[in-house]
């Protein structure tokens, strides 16, 4: 069975969602099914189908994401230390062409976020940055071309 690294948050997050399917949603469903079967004619009843379809996705996602707690190394990011770059790592890169500053979490796929500024172990950019230092230039070849970034802080939080 692989494990699925991944921060202390990210398994904090998958737990939270675990318990609002099992203790929120699976109850909704539940009597959505109940008030669409007291309507009668099931075969015919989109309602039924409707809440049918829904309880099959939210329970599939239950066991999904047992699977993925059951399967999480959970990597306490605040215990890491170090100057290179590896999971967890806090690392802040500004574009040699824009001069621009970007800061980037390296974390698991599973709660990665881009927009919130953490992303995947698996992702070009992250894979570039593993190993690296402060003062060392990353190539990385995105979607809309190459960049090159320099590193100018790798802190650990």
């Amino acid at each position: 069975m692989e494990r699925i690294p991944m921060t202390a948050n990210g398994f904090k997050m998958l737990e939270a969602e675990l318990k609002r399917r099992q203790g929120e949603e699976r109850p909704r469903i539940i009597l959505a099914i109940q008030e669409a079967r007291a309507h009668g004619d099931l075969s015919e009843n989109a309602e039924y189908s409707s809440a049918k379809e829904a309880q099959s996705h939210n329970e599939g996602r239950i066991v999904e994401l047992e699977s993925m707690i059951s399967r999480a190394e959970i990597i306490e990011v605040s215990k890491l230390t170090g100057k290179t770059i590896k999971f967890g790592a806090t690392v802040k890169l500004v574009d040699e062409d824009t001069e621009e500053e970007k800061s980037y979490q390296i974390v698991g796929d599973l709660e990665a976020d881009v927009k919130s500024g953490r992303v995947s172990i698996s992702s070009p950019i992250a894979r570039a940055l593993i190993g690296k230092t402060v003062g060392d230039t990353v190539e990385v070849n995105t979607p809309g071309g190459g960049k090159s970034y320099e590193v100018v802080e790798v802190a650990f939080r």
